[in-house]
C-alpha cells in the first residue's frame, strides 16, 4: 500500500512543482531554500522537495505525505479565520465521512482523556497549540498538524453521571486550505499522534 500512496503522492508534488506559486513559503508557511520548503507538520520537521516529502528526517511512504502535498497544493494567502468554528458535520459534503470521522477522530481519544489533561502542556508544545479558556468542556486545546489547519478539542472528562467525551472542531474557512476528506484524515492522524505522544 505504501507504493500505492507514494504514487499519489508523487503526482501531486509534480502538479505543484509544474506550477509553483512565485509566494509558496509565505502561503504555508515554510521557510525556503531553493526549491526545497520546511515547516512543522504533524508534530515533526518536514521537508518537501519535487522529489518527495520527508517527516522527522525520514521518507514518508504513508497518507500522511499525501495530505501534507495536497494541503500544498491549496496553499493560499488567506489567513486562517478561527471563528465561528465549525464541527465536521457543519463542513460542506462531510456525510459520507461522518461515521469515520466520529470513530477515528474523537472516540478514539475518549479513553484517554484523563491522561491528556495531564500532558496537555506536551501536547500543544509538540503540535503548535495553546490551550483554550474561553470555551465549555473540563479543558479545551487548540493543535495545528498543519500550519494553517488548527483542530479545536473540548474534553470532558468521566464523571459519575457522564463518560468521558470528545468533540474536534475546525476553522471556519478550513475548507480553503484541504478538501473535506483531507480534513478527516488530518484530524484521524493527528488522533494517533496524541496518543503517540502519551506516557
Amino acid at each position: 500500500m505504501d507504493g500505492r500512496f507514494l504514487d499519489i503522492q508523487k503526482a501531486y508534488l509534480r502538479e505543484l512543482y509544474d506550477h509553483l506559486p512565485e509566494d509558496l513559503e509565505q502561503y504555508l508557511p515554510a521557510t525556503r531554500a531553493n526549491d526545497v520548503f520546511s515547516f512543522k507538520a504533524f508534530g515533526e520537521p518536514c521537508s518537501m522537495s519535487p522529489t518527495g516529502i520527508s517527516l522527522g528526517g525520514k521518507a514518508l511512504t504513508d497518507a500522511r505525505g499525501i495530505l501534507i502535498a495536497l494541503y500544498a497544493c491549496n496553499a493560499r494567502s488567506e489567513a486562517v479565520q478561527i471563528d465561528p468554528l465549525k464541527s465536521f458535520k457543519e463542513l460542506e459534503g462531510s456525510t459520507p465521512y461522518q461515521s469515520a470521522f466520529a470513530s477515528r477522530a474523537e472516540k478514539s481519544l475518549v479513553p484517554y482523556v484523563a491522561q491528556i489533561q495531564l500532558e496537555k502542556e506536551k501536547l500543544v508544545r509538540a503540535l503548535d497549540g495553546h490551550e483554550n479558556n474561553d470555551r465549555p468542556g473540563d479543558f479545551s486545546i487548540t493543535l495545528y498538524p498543519l500550519p494553517k489547519i488548527p483542530l479545536y478539542y473540548v474534553f470532558y472528562v468521566a464523571d459519575e453521571e457522564f463518560p468521558a467525551s470528545v468533540t474536534c472542531l475546525f476553522a471556519a474557512n478550513a475548507e480553503l486550505f484541504l478538501p473535506v476528506d483531507g480534513l478527516a484524515d488530518v484530524a484521524e492522524y493527528t488522533a494517533e499522534k496524541i496518543i503517540e505522544l502519551l506516557p
